[in-house]
């Protein structure tokens, strides 16, 4: 209806014009145009807008214009102008928003419309249509409040008090701001990028009036909903699909601005899905394939929206979980469950296990097992499947399992021949190998069976025991030696002893010459017989009986072992006996012996006595044991050194370099001197701790002899040759030793010659007297001194007895100090006084040379107290011999 009258309105205004005077019509024509009548005008406080429509006049062949003025406060203040263009085409209403900075509730808010003709006729204002402020009574009131407002924007805040009231001030987050007027009463402040405080999202308003009275409210600052990032969705189940989006800026929990997700399958006829936030599930739609699915995210500030599209058999993403696990020593299988109705799909499933990062590829079912693995070791499984390999499904929580212990034997023997009925007592050795260290494995025992003469036997050991002694006969045996645990028993160990062969031959030792410090480097020929490998034993301690048997087995093909040094001793030997593995037996193949060090300090030899020697050499021989164990190196030979003892030089050395040759022969000696010989072993380190001996060489009695008695032949033939003129040589001699003629010396003139001579010697001191050596003889009795006077008494027997005795006199070497003899004369304290009187015998001329025995003598007399004439003395007789005649 409204359209038909608008239709006729303008039939009626074109008929007017072209039936009347162009001329004069102009004027008619402007005061006759309709004015705008505004339809409706719609407020939202929320977003500060205002929505009028009206009704567009389409009488101009292009577009029409409208004008529009929105007017403030109740005086109508314009505060905003516009032009706005609607296009012919449009609906009969057109709406238009406009959107205020400042509150609509502050003050009254007016909006008119009126109409441009041919772009410069214009029609009469519509009337004003007007958008009322809040009403106040009694209190002053602030907007906006309890409103989501946008962080990083501008906003005005006003407050409306009531009548006769002034606001004197306004904050804002606790800051003023500087008032703007709007209206009569209506104060404002504008605040530039809004951000809200660090812990909560809202700010604080206040307003303050004349009275002193502030009054506050509290708005929220949030950001707008954000596009959905990394939208896609997947099936688990083939039943249901979930979709799934990048989650927004977390926002306060006590926020008012909550966010709505809202989920829609665009090609089909479902409802909406309504979320609260990612991810959001909806039902798998029948027999749909191809989805196109679009999320909006909303809040009080805006809306965004995105989509995705997909093939729902490429976006299965299957669930697994675990079922159980079989255990077992080097595998272990795993099963596990793939959630929903997969059953018909391309399944593939991948398991990783560590440590190790072993991955093992399943395809069709849901178990697998995994293979390689250690004993007694702690595992972590996981699996994930994916349909037709294109998109894999999230890893399982890892699964932990531990496999089974493994003890395994290392089973040695040793063989000792018995001496009866060909018997032999086999000792078996053992050492369990613990594989892993998950937990901690018990052995309770031994069991040792053997096979011997179609006989079975069977013996337990305790766990404490790790080797068994059996007596068997010359024919084969087989042994069988297993560890018992609580989950049941290892793995057997085998050794067959073959049948006693007495023609077999033990090979030649050798000597190790590649040992070093850092331990042994063994090597053997390649043996074509050895079939299962190579065994080599030692004895940990070295060959010295009793040793600990230890043992290494080696794999066919492999000829060489180190041994490192820290497993052995150094100055040990250690005896290396190499074995070759058949099927059913160990033949010796080498011996090797060897020290991993040698060291220097070997015993020294037992040297043999008696020692034979010449005048010019020395043959010595001793006792050795070159090839004893005991030695701390190899013995490679002797060394032999020679001392003089007099000048303490060595005067030779022999090596000897044959270990089994224990003599030697020095020659080039010196006869009748003494010599120390040293003897030691020589070994690669050098030589030893020495044996010494040492020996005088023989004199040569043939040269002695000579020497002694050429003296002697001189002599007889000096003899020979002057004996016929012996009585002129002795006339000669009784000239020379007889008193000159007439001479005569009493004895009273001697006496009294040492008297005074003894007086003038106590002037002397002891520095100033010429010493002299005395022999005293004691002779008992002593002789008077009147015998001694009488010079008849010379040539009686008891003086020739007393001249007889002095060969055999005890001699006694003195000093003789004349001054202190006469000290001793001349001291009361001794009772007597010791003088010497010199008395000079000689014969006569023509007394015979042989008769002067004596030819001068010192007399030692003693007298009586009475005879002294100065003092008491005692008198001891003695002679002075001169021996230099």
């Amino acid at each position: 209806m409204m359209s038909f009258r608008i239709s006729l309105f303008n039939l009626v205004w074109l008929y007017l014009i072209f039936s009347e005077d162009h001329s004069e019509c102009y004027m008619d024509t402007v005061s006759q145009l309709p004015s705008v009548n505004i339809s409706h005008l719609h407020v939202d406080s929320d977003k500060q807008s205002l929505s009028v429509s009206w009704l567009v006049n389409h009488s101009g062949l292009v577009g029409s214009i409208y004008e529009i003025q929105v007017s403030r406060t109740e005086n109508h203040t314009i505060i905003y102008n516009t032009n706005v263009s609607v296009a012919s085409a449009d609906l009969d209403e057109h709406t238009w928003t406009w959107t205020s900075d400042l509150p609509l509730e502050c003050v009254d808010h007016s909006v008119r419309i009126r109409y441009f003709y041919n772009q410069s006729v214009t029609s009469p204002w519509s009337n004003w249509v007007t958008n009322y402020g809040a009403e106040v009574n009694g209190t002053t009131k602030i907007f906006p409040f309890d409103r989501v407002l946008r962080e990083g924007t501008s906003a005005m805040f006003c407050c409306v008090p009531p009548n006769g009231v002034n606001i004197t001030s306004m904050e804002y987050k606790k800051k003023k701001h500087q008032l703007i007027s709007i209206g009569n009463r209506v104060k404002a402040i504008t605040v530039d990028n809004m951000m809200p405080s660090k812990q909560f999202k809202v700010v604080l308003l206040g307003c303050t009036d004349t009275a002193g009275i502030s009054f506050y409210v509290w708005n929220y600052v949030c950001f707008p909903p954000e596009k959905p990032r990394n939208f896609s969705c997947v099936t688990s189940d083939m039943e249901n699909v979930t979709c799934t989006w990048d989650p927004d800026r977390k926002q306060d929990g006590l926020h008012k601005n909550k966010l709505t997700h809202t989920l829609q399958i665009v090609n089909s006829d479902q409802d909406p899905i309504i979320c609260e936030k990612s991810p959001c599930k909806f039902h798998v739609v029948p027999q749909l394939k191809e989805y196109n699915i679009s999320v909006v995210v909303r809040n009080q500030l805006g809306e965004e929206t995105d989509s995705y599209s997909f093939n729902i058999f490429d976006r299965v993403f299957p669930v697994v979980e675990w079922h159980r696990v079989s255990l077992g020593v080097t595998d272990t299988t795993v099963y596990w469950i793939v959630l929903g109705n997969l059953t018909q799909l391309n399944l593939h499933c991948q398991v990783t296990t560590d440590p190790g990062s072993i991955t093992s590829n399943v395809s069709g079912h849901c178990n697998v097992k995994l293979e390689h693995l250690l004993p007694n070791t702690r595992y972590s499984t996981r699996v994930h499947c994916s349909v037709n390999g294109i998109l894999w499904g999230d890893w399982t929580q890892p699964i932990s399992f531990t496999t089974y212990p493994l003890v395994t034997l290392d089973l040695w023997r040793t063989i000792k021949q018995l001496s009866y009925l060909h018997s032999r007592q086999i000792t078996l050795l053992w050492t369990p190998h613990i594989f892993g260290t998950a937990v901690k494995v018990n052995i309770q025992g031994y069991t040792v069976k053997w096979l011997h003469e179609g006989q079975n036997r069977t013996e337990l050991k305790n766990s404490g025991q790790t080797q068994a002694e059996v007596s068997i006969g010359p024919g084969q045996c087989d042994f069988t030696v297993q560890a018992v645990l609580p989950t049941g028993s290892s793995i057997p160990a085998h050794i067959t002893i073959p049948a006693r062969d007495d023609r077999e031959n033990l090979p030649v030792e050798k000597w190790l010459s590649s040992a070093s410090a850092s331990g042994f480097n063994l090597s053997w020929e390649e043996q074509d017989t050895a079939t299962c490998g190579y065994t080599v034993e030692w004895c940990i301690l070295g060959s010295v009986v009793p040793c600990t048997l230890r043992w290494k087995k080696m794999p066919k093909g492999n000829r060489t072992l180190f041994l490192p040094a820290p497993h052995f001793k150094a100055g040990c030997r250690y005896t290396f006996n190499i074995y070759g593995c058949t099927e059913n037996r160990h033949r010796l193949l080498e011996i090797q012996t060897g020290y991993s060090q040698e060291l220097q300090s070997v015993q020294s030899p037992d040297l043999v006595e008696p020692v034979h020697c010449t005048s010019s050499s020395v043959t010595l021989q001793w006792r050795y044991d070159e090839d004893d164990p005991a030695h701390s190196a190899f013995i490679t030979g002797y060394l032999v050194t020679v001392h003089e003892v007099v000048s303490d030089r060595l005067s030779s050395h022999t090596a000897v370099a044959d270990p089994q040759k224990k003599s030697v022969t020095i020659e080039g000696l010196q006869q009748n001197h003494e010599y120390t010989f040293s003897v030691s072993a020589l070994t690669k380190e050098g030589p030893g701790k020495a044996a010494n001996i040492t020996i005088r060489t023989r004199a040569t009695y043939s040269a002695h002899l000579a020497m002694t008695l050429t003296p002697f032949l001189i002599l007889l033939g000096c003899t020979g040759l002057l004996w016929p003129q012996r009585k002129m040589l002795r006339s000669g001699l009784k000239e020379i030793f007889a008193y000159p003629a007439g001479m005569h010396i009493r004895t009273l003139e001697l006496d009294s010659f040492l008297e005074e001579t003894c007086e003038q010697l106590q002037s002397q001191s002891v520095e100033e007297c010429v010493s002299c050596d005395i022999e005293i003889l004691n002779i008992k009795p002593l002789l008077n001194e009147n015998t001694l006077r009488d010079p008849e008494l010379l040539n009686t027997p008891s003086l020739a007895a007393f001249q007889s005795l002095s060969p055999s006199c005890e001699p006694l070497q003195v000093c003789y100090f004349p001054q202190s003899a006469t000290d001793l004369c001349g001291t009361e304290t001794f009772q007597q006084t010791i003088y010497t009187e010199n008395k000079t015998y000689f014969g006569t001329m023509e007394e015979d040379f042989s008769e002067s025995q004596q030819v001068a003598s010192s007399e030692i007399t003693s007298s009586e107290p009475s005879e002294l004439s100065l003092q008491e003395c005692s008198v001891i007789y003695g002679y002075i011999i001169n021996e230099t005649l």
